[in-house]
C-alpha cells in the first residue's frame, strides 16, 4: 500500500516518488510519475503550491453506476477540467484542493 506524505497545501508525495492531488469532483486522489523513470511520466513545473503538469491528466475508473472519466489540465494550480469529464466540473477551472491528510 503507497503511504502519501504532504508535500505542500495541495499535493503529496509517496516513497514511489509519485505526486499526488485531490479531484474536488471525483472525491478520489489522482496521481502522476515525474522525472527519471518507465513511461509514462509528466512534466511538473517544481512548484508544490501551484504546480504545473504536463501533458493533461487522464483518469478512467470503474464505479457501481459504471465507468467514470477526469480529463484535466493542472496549471498554475488550478484544475482545468476538459470537456470529456464525465463529472460536473466539466469545462470548468477551478483551484486544486488542499490536502487531506486522512485521504
Amino acid at each position: 500500500m503507497t503511504a502519501f506524505c504532504r508535500l505542500s497545501r495541495v499535493l503529496a508525495k509517496s516513497e514511489e516518488g509519485r505526486l499526488f492531488f485531490e479531484c474536488p469532483d471525483c472525491d478520489m486522489i489522482h496521481g502522476i510519475s515525474h522525472g527519471p523513470g518507465p513511461e509514462p511520466r509528466w512534466g511538473w513545473n517544481g512548484d508544490a503550491e501551484k504546480p504545473t503538469f504536463t501533458p493533461s491528466v487522464l483518469v478512467w475508473y470503474r464505479w457501481t453506476d459504471g465507468d467514470r472519466g477526469c480529463h484535466s489540465f493542472v496549471t498554475d494550480g488550478r484544475i482545468q477540467f476538459l470537456g470529456d469529464c464525465t463529472h460536473e466540473l466539466a469545462g470548468q477551472t477551478v483551484d486544486l484542493p488542499e490536502w487531506e491528510d486522512d485521504a
